[in-house]
């Protein structure tokens, strides 16, 4: 099957920085084909560091996300002007999730998992997006913003703290953007290597060379860069044994349940690069 527009794509987290870790290398390939992604962030991060607090670091983290986003080379990244720490699976966050996905007129939605991970800010999310999608189609409700003619596919991303409790429907070989997901994820400075370096009581002892900066995400945030074990029966399936087995960077994905009804042709025509 082969689509006859972009694909646009919606990657929803909790704190700026969440979406580049995560789902980095598969937007920047979607990007590079010219599809359209947007990272929206739930909350603008406010809590975020050791030091630094309120409306300063909430600017802070809106201008690396920019960055980040040119990094990545994606359209647009949106970080809400909510505290950190206060999503709750309420009426009005529900409201704004469907109006994003509709107003972004998503084909595809990754967001976190709705069902586990410590922070109640990222499983709040999972779950707002999961009870936010049904209503995307209902032309009826928020008829003030064009309902979609079709429910998106939706795709979840576990966070750190339930990497073995996911299952990998799809892993996406990141190796072409990785030096784009690592630049990305070195724009969110506060996040990577100031609080990092604080909690090892090291604060002024920060990567400077480009180098030293790519060792220290690459050890620190291993399980969002590297190939697991966990992630090997779904590389072989979708791009076969003699490929999977040279993949070294990858992330991976599980189908939601609440996903539209999707086939092995239409996960290629939605997801290009599994057909390379």
């Amino acid at each position: 099957m082969v689509l006859e527009r972009p694909t646009r794509v919606i990657v929803i987290g909790a704190h700026p920085d969440e979406a580049d870790m995560y789902a980095g290398g598969t937007a920047a390939l979607f990007a590079e084909r010219g599809h359209k992604v947007k990272f929206l962030s739930l909350t603008n991060g406010d809590c975020g560091h050791y030091e630094q607090r309120g409306e300063e670091l909430a600017q802070r983290r809106k201008l690396e996300a920019q960055a980040a986003a040119e990094c990545l080379g994606i359209e647009e990244y949106e970080v809400l002007d909510t505290p950190d720490g206060t999503i709750e699976p309420s009426l009005p966050f529900r409201n704004e999730v469907i109006r994003q996905i509709r107003r972004w007129k998503a084909d595809l939605v990754i967001t976190f998992h709705p069902e586990g991970g410590i922070s109640p800010d990222n499983r709040y999310t999972g779950l707002i997006v999961s009870d936010a999608v049904p209503f995307t189609t209902v032309r009826g409700y928020l008829p003030d913003e064009p309902a979609l003619a079709d429910r998106p596919l939706v795709l979840l991303i576990p966070d750190m703290t339930m990497l073995d409790d996911y299952r990998a429907d799809i892993v996406i070989d990141v190796g072409q953007t990785i030096e784009k997901k690592l630049r990305a994820c070195d724009a969110h400075a506060t996040q990577f290597y100031e609080n990092p370096a604080w909690y090892l009581g090291t604060p002024d002892q920060l990567p400077v060379e480009w180098e030293d900066k790519k060792k220290h995400l690459l050890e620190g945030w291993s399980e969002t860069f590297y190939v697991s074990s966990k992630m090997l029966p779904a590389l072989e399936q979708w791009y076969g044994k003699e490929r999977a087995a040279e993949v070294r960077y990858a992330e991976p994905f599980e189908i939601a349940r609440y996903s539209r009804p999707t086939s092995i042709d239409e996960l290629r025509k939605w997801l290009p690069m599994l057909a390379d």
